[in-house]
């Protein structure tokens, strides 16, 4: 049996208590030990929630707090921890909050400077980054919108950040939006994660232009990862002739720093780039 540290008696305050994506046995023990002494369990679906507790032999109350019901609970709640009472929040899977109900009820606890407490473990945002081999500078975009506009408009805007790209959706959702994630995406790699730690998870790695000849089962949910844009890092890193000749143009009435500032704006090149670049030209003149 592992030695933890662990007091007897938890400091009042929300904790935030990450629980298993699917497979069960991926709970921390410290996670047991804090919803077993809670005095009050939020969840977004006691169903749901009532399997796990039980597996771990856990009698909390649970109180359901899903997306209809969070601002109604949010009074009773806050006057529990105003009375020094331990409550832990959980969502049917992974890290509470994230993406999940919960963001209400932590911004209350702040603007009431009521204690809360993260307790780490399981996320299927970091279990599909670790595993993927694209960049750990990513962007987590939770759940898509809803609308094919919508999507397009957001797909536009973050298709030039030179990030790994990471989403949460329907296995029937991400086959209708195929032509979108190719038309901002097309020349990158991405790996598709169904049923992540459950006894038929599956791992789909491919080119994102070869996604309308990927099968891909219409169960269960999926996560997906989307590579760093290696074309936009070339691109940081070169300077083209013509804006070299505006750099230097600019070196006769501008300082190196608003020089850098600007290119930067203007052509989205690395102000590292940009800034040795004016260094070696004033040396020059």
């Amino acid at each position: 049996m592992y030695n933890i540290e662990l007091n007897d008696k938890l400091k009042p305050g929300l904790y935030c208590v990450s629980t298993p994506i699917g497979n069960l046995g991926d709970i921390t023990l410290r996670a047991i030990y804090i919803l077993n002494k809670s005095d009050l369990i939020l969840t977004e679906d006691t169903r749901v929630s009532s399997k796990l507790l039980s597996r771990f032999n856990i009698n909390t109350k649970l109180l359901a707090n899903h997306k209809f019901s969070e601002k109604k609970n949010i009074k009773y709640v806050i006057n529990l921890l105003k009375e020094n009472k331990v409550i832990s929040i959980i969502s049917d899977a992974g890290t509470p909050t994230i993406s999940d109900p919960g963001g209400i009820l932590i911004n209350e606890c702040i603007k009431n400077k009521i204690n809360i407490f993260p307790v780490p473990g399981s996320s299927a945002v970091t279990a599909a980054v670790s595993i993927s081999g694209f960049s750990n500078n990513f962007l987590f975009c939770g759940f898509l919108p809803d609308k094919k506009l919508q999507i397009d408009q957001f797909f536009k805007k973050i298709s030039n950040l030179n990030y790994s790209i990471v989403f949460f959706i329907s296995p029937k959702k991400i086959k209708k939006i195929t032509a979108q994630i190719q038309k901002y995406f097309n020349d990158r790699d991405i790996l598709i994660t169904r049923e992540m730690t459950k006894l038929h998870e599956e791992y789909i790695r491919d080119k994102v232009k070869n996604l309308n000849n990927i099968n891909i089962l219409e169960k269960g949910e999926i996560t997906v990862v989307i590579s760093e844009n290696s074309n936009l890092q070339n691109r940081l890193q070169v300077i083209e002739e013509s804006v070299k000749k505006k750099i230097i143009k600019l070196l006769k009435k501008m300082s190196i720093k608003d020089i850098t500032s600007k290119i930067n704006k203007e052509n989205n090149i690395s102000k590292k780039i940009v800034y040795e670049y004016c260094l070696k030209k004033k040396n020059e003149i």
